[in-house]
């Protein structure tokens, strides 16, 4: 009989999942600060529009940075928790001083790239784990990134 954790998971499985969902909290935290600093920085004639959806999307994933970090804690592992680790574990590029609209919301398209891929792979990861927590997490974020992910290709085009 495997190993399980408190939930009743299998521990090696769970020990794959905190280190994947390590990984994507680390490339949530940097998306998190790109959108902050497009925020903060954005220049032009959509700066109202830009402004706001920006704020929108560093709302969003603050609180994903925390489901995230949670999640973790409730399988059973630590979430990373310093700047350093995220900035060397993140496939996130780190942004600085964009002002222009199209380059920002460029640059946020590529962060929904990474992120929709990390969480497929951990959908899958968590489903073949029955790991009905993570599973939902992740299911509900690929749903809400790919509209997201739509609009702003569309306000690119």
């Amino acid at each position: 009989m495997a190993k399980t954790n408190q939930l009743g998971l299998a521990t090696k499985d769970t020990q794959l999942l905190a280190n994947g969902l390590n990984d994507l909290l680390a490339n949530y935290q940097v998306f998190y600060m790109n959108a902050r600093a497009f925020h903060w920085n954005i220049k032009g004639d959509k700066f109202f529009e830009l402004h706001l959806k920006f704020e929108e999307i560093y709302t969003d994933a603050l609180v994903k940075v925390d489901e995230i970090a949670e999640r973790i804690l409730t399988l059973g592992f630590t979430p990373l928790h310093s700047f350093s680790d995220y900035i060397k574990q993140s496939a996130i590029k780190e942004y600085k001083n964009i002002s222009d609209g199209v380059k920002a919301v460029e640059a946020i398209l590529d962060g929904y790239k990474v992120l929709l891929v990390k969480e497929r792979a951990l959908l899958k990861m968590s489903g073949e784990a029955d790991d009905e927590g993570t599973n939902a997490l992740m299911s509900d974020y690929i749903r809400e990134q790919e509209k997201l992910v739509w609009m702003y290709t569309s306000f690119l085009q």
